[in-house]
C-alpha cells in the first residue's frame, strides 16, 4: 500500500522543511502553516478549519496516549544517543564476526576454515536441502539478510561437500569475470559473499551458464552470497538462508567450555531466556556466548550480559544506515525508521507512512530530481526480515471497537528507541525531512498516527532536548493549528514519561507564561502529568485562572483550565486533587469557578461508556466502604455545586444522568442511594432534589427510571 504522489517541490505536506532558527519563536505564523491554512480556506474545507478552530478534548488526550503509545517509551538503556561509530553513555561497540570476506581474494588456509565452521548448527535450517542441491548443481546462489550467517553456511556447504581448499573470489568481481576465477584457479571449492550487483549490472543467466560450465570442467564447486533483493535475472535460481534458531546456537556454543548441568541451568535464566526470545543474529549469539561463559566462571555480572546483547542491538542499526544503496535501499531506510515510529502497528499503515518519508528524504539526497515512489517492486517477507521484523495478526483498537489488522513488530522490544536516536543524532542531514514528515503525522486524522508522531519527538527530546524543542516542540505549540498544538503537549507527556529532562521545568513556565499558545500547551500538560505532583500542578493553573481574571478571557485558554482538573480529578491522584478543591473553595472567584467547571466535567464520565458507573461516584462509593478522603469530599462539593445558581444547572444535568445510569446498573445505583442523603441540608435541597427525582425522563424522553423512586424514598426529611 503506497501514499498517493506528492509534489514535494511545491511544498506539499510531504516535503523537508528548513531547520528552524532562534528567530522561528518570534514568527510562530511560518509561511508554510499559512499557506497550508490559506489553501483550506480557499478550498472551502469546513472540516478543516474546524480542526483548527476546536482541538481535542483532554480527555480524549489522555484516552489516545493510553491507548497508542509505544511499548518501547520507557526503555531505558545505557545508550544516551548515539553518535556516528560510538554511543554515548560508555558504551563500547564490538564487531561480533565478520559480516563479509576476510580477504579480497585468495585461498583459505584449511585451519582458517575449520575455525570459522566450528560450532555451525544445521538443524532447523535447510542446509540438507542446499547441501543435496548443491551436488547436482555445482553453482549455488543464497540469498539472506546480513548477518545471519550467510558466509559461515558456504563454507560449511563446501566443507560437507569435500570441495577444498576453498578460494575466496573479491566480492566487487564484476559477474561476467567470476568464469575467470575458477578457470585459472586449482581450488575445489569457491565461495564469493556479498556479491555486488545493481540494475544495470545483473546477475545474468549468461554468467550462470559460463560458471557452471567453468565449474564442471574443473570439477569445482561456487556458492554466492547476495543481500535480501539481489539483483538477477528470472531465470537465475536462487535459495534464501534463514539461520538457525538462538537457543540451540547458544548451547553448542556453550557445550564445550561448559558442563551440561550448568548450561541447562544458564539457558533457564531469565536474562538469557529474554535474549533468546529476541532473535538475535548468530554473530550476537556468538558473542553473548563468550560472556555468558564469563558470567558462568563469575568473572562479570548480568549487566555485562545485558549491556553485549545493547551493544549488538545499536551495532545492527549502525550498519543499517551506515551501509549504501546497493544493500539498504533509501526507500527500506524510509520503512525502518517508519517501523520504529510505528512499532506493533498495522503494516500497511507503516508502509504507506514510510513512503511519504522516502519522497522527503529523496529531495534531501537530491533537489533537483522530482520525487517518486514506486508502486509496487517491495517484498513484504524479505522487507520484514531486513528489519529484523516480525509479522502477526491481532486486534487494533479503535474509534469503532477493536479490528483484527495484520501488525508488525520488532523482535528486539528496545530497537524503536535506539534506531531513533540514532537517525537523528548520527545522521543529522535527515532531520529536515524526518521533521516535516512529522509535521505532516501529527495533522493525520487517524488518533493512532498522531500519537505515534508525539511519541517519536518524546524519543528524539529524550536523546537531544535542545533540538527536539527547537525543530519540532515549540513550532507545533505556537502553531494555531489545534492537532499541532495537541502534538506538542503529548510530546512533552512522553517525553517526561521515557525520562526526558526539565519537561516539567517548560511546562511550568509556560502555563504562566503570556503566550497564548504556549500557555494552552503548558495548561493541558499540567493535567496530564500533574497525577504525579497534583499540588504543584494546581498551583500553576490558580495562577493562570487568576490571571484570566478581570480581562476578556483568552478564547484558546477558555475552558482548557478546567479540562486540566477533569483530568486530575478522574486520575490515580484523585484524593489529593480532592483536597484541593476542596481548598479553593474559599480562595479567588476565578479559581472557585475553575475547581468546580472541572469537578462537574469530571462527573460526566464513566468507566465503560454510557450506561456504566460513573468515576467519581465509584470513587466515592470505594472511599466510603474504605473511610478515605472522597467520602466527605464528594458531597460537599456537590452541595456548593447545586447551591450556586451559576453551578446548578450544569450541576441537577449531571445528577440527572447519574440517575439513568442507575437505572440500568446496580452498582450505580447502590452509590446513588448512599450519595442522595448527603445532599440534603435543608428543605430548599430537598426540594431541589426531590423535582429532579420526580422529573428526570429516560434516554431519548423515554419514560420515567423506576430507580428514580426508589431513590427517593431513601432522601431524609429535615
Amino acid at each position: 500500500m503506497t501514499a498517493d504522489p506528492v509534489d514535494v517541490r511545491q511544498g506539499g505536506p510531504g516535503s523537508p522543511q528548513p531547520a528552524a532558527t532562534a528567530d522561528d519563536k518570534e514568527h510562530p505564523k511560518d509561511k508554510a502553516e499559512e499557506k497550508g491554512r490559506d489553501k483550506g480556506e480557499a478550498d472551502g474545507t469546513e472540516e478543516a478549519a474546524q480542526e483548527q478552530q476546536k482541538p481535542q478534548d483532554a480527555w480524549d488526550t489522555q484516552r489516545d496516549l493510553h491507548r497508542h503509545a509505544p511499548r518501547s517509551l520507557r526503555f531505558r538503556g545505557t545508550n544516551h544517543g548515539v553518535f556516528a561509530g560510538s554511543v554515548a553513555g560508555g558504551v563500547t561497540i564490538n564487531n561480533f564476526g565478520p559480516s563479509g570476506p576476510l580477504r579480497t581474494s585468495g585461498e583459505m588456509p584449511p585451519a582458517d576454515l575449520a575455525a570459522e565452521t566450528e560450532g555451525f548448527v544445521r538443524d532447523g535450517t535447510r542446509f540438507d536441502v542446499l547441501l543435496d542441491r548443491l551436488r547436482r548443481d555445482p553453482l549455488l546462489v543464497l540469498d539472506g539478510a546480513r548477518a545471519t550467517g550467510r558466509r559461515t553456511a558456504a563454507l560449511m556447504l563446501l566443507r560437507e561437500l569435500g570441495a577444498t581448499p576453498v578460494h575466496v573470489i573479491d566480492r566487487k568481481t564484476a559477474p561476467q569475470d567470476i568464469a575467470g576465477h575458477v578457470r585459472d584457479g586449482k581450488a575445489g571449492g569457491y565461495v564469493l559473499c556479498d556479491l555486488v550487483t545493481s540494475p544495470d549490472k545483473p546477475l545474468r543467466e549468461s554468467h550462470v551458464l559460463a560458471l557452471r560450465d567453468a565449474l564442471r570442467d574443473h570439477g569445482a564447486f561456487l556458492v554466492v552470497t547476495t543481500g535480501l533483493r539481489p539483483w538477477v535475472e528470472e531465470d537465475v535460481p536462487t535459495s534464501t538462508w534463514h539461520p538457525p534458531a538462538a537457543g540451540p546456537l547458544l548451547r553448542r556454543r556453550l557445550d564445550g567450555p561448559l558442563a551440561s548441568s550448568e548450561v541447562d541451568r544458564l539457558m533457564a535464566r531469565p536474562v538469557v531466556t529474554d535474549f533468546v526470545a529476541r532473535e538475535p543474529q548468530p554473530r550476537e549469539v556468538v558473542a553473548y556466548a563468550g560472556q555468558l561463559v564469563r558470567y558462568a566462571r563469575g568473572e562479570v555480572d548480568e549487566n555485562t550480559l545485558e549491556q553485549t546483547s545493547l551493544e549488538a542491538l545499536e551495532r545492527q542499526v549502525q550498519e543499517w544506515f551506515e551501509a549504501d544503496e546497493t544493500t539498504v535501499h533509501l526507500r527500506e531506510k524510509a520503512f525502518l525508521i517508519a517501523q520504529a515510529v510505528f512499532d506493533d502497528g498495522p503494516y500497511a499503515l507503516t508502509a504507506e507512512l514510510s513512503d511519504l518519508l522516502f519522497l522527503a528524504l529523496q529531495k534531501t539526497v537530491n533537489s533537483e530530481l522530482p520525487s517518486k515512489v514506486p508502486v509496487f517492486g517491495t517484498n513484504i517477507g524479505k522487507r520484514l526480515q531486513l528489519g529484523r521484523v516480525r509479522g502477526y495478526e491481532a486486534e487494533e483498537p479503535t474509534e469503532w471497537g477493536p479490528v483484527v489488522q495484520r501488525k508488525t513488530a520488532f523482535h528486539d522490544n528496545r530497537t524503536a528507541p535506539v534506531l531513533l536516536q540514532e537517525v537523528w543524532i548520527g545522521h543529522p542531514s535527515a532531520r529536515p525531512a524526518l521533521v516535516a514528515w512529522l509535521d505532516r503525522l501529527v495533522e493525520d486524522r487517524r488518533p493512532f498516527v498522531r500519537t505515534r508522531a508525539a511519541a517519536t519527538v518524546a524519543a528524539l527530546a529524550s536523546a537531544d532536548l535542545p533540538s527536539a524543542m527547537a525543530l519540532i516542540v515549540e513550532r507545533w505549540a505556537v502553531s494555531r493549528n489545534a492537532q499541532r498544538r495537541t502534538g506538542a503537549v503529548s510530546s512533552l507527556v512522553l517525553a517526561h514519561e521515557a525520562g526526558a529532562p526539565n519537561v516539567l521545568r517548560i511546562v511550568d513556565d509556560w502555563t504562566t507564561g503570556e503566550d497564548p499558545q504556549r500557555c494552552w500547551v503548558g495548561v493541558r500538560a499540567q493535567g496530564l502529568l500533574g497525577k504525579d505532583r497534583p499540588e504543584a500542578a494546581f498551583a500553576q493553573l490558580r495562577i493562570q485562572a487568576r490571571r484570566q481574571y478581570g480581562k476578556t478571557p483568552d478564547p484558546l485558554l477558555a475552558g482548557e483550565l478546567a479540562q486540566s482538573v477533569e483530568v486530575l480529578l478522574l486520575s490515580e491522584a484523585a484524593p489529593r486533587v480532592l483536597a484541593e478543591v476542596l481548598r479553593t473553595l474559599d480562595d479567588h472567584k476565578a479559581v472557585r469557578r475553575l475547581s468546580m467547571d472541572g469537578f462537574l466535567r469530571a462527573c460526566g464520565h464513566t468507566a465503560d461508556g454510557p450506561g456504566s458507573c460513573p468515576l467519581v461516584l465509584g470513587q466515592f462509593a470505594q472511599a466510603r466502604a474504605a473511610g478515605g478522603p472522597a467520602a466527605e469530599a464528594v458531597p460537599r462539593l456537590w452541595r456548593y455545586a447545586l447551591g450556586d445558581r451559576a453551578l446548578t444547572s450544569d450541576a441537577l444535568d449531571r445528577l440527572t444522568a447519574w440517575v439513568r445510569a442507575a437505572d440500568t446498573d446496580p452498582r450505580t445505583e447502590s452509590a446513588l442511594a448512599d450519595l442522595l442523603p448527603t445532599l440534603i441540608g435543608d428543605t430548599t435541597d430537598l426540594h431541589r432534589v426531590q423535582h429532579l427525582l420526580a422529573t428526570v425522563r429516560g434516554e431519548d424522553g423515554g419514560p420515567r427510571p423506576a430507580v428514580a423512586d426508589r431513590l427517593s424514598a431513601l432522601l431524609p426529611r429535615p
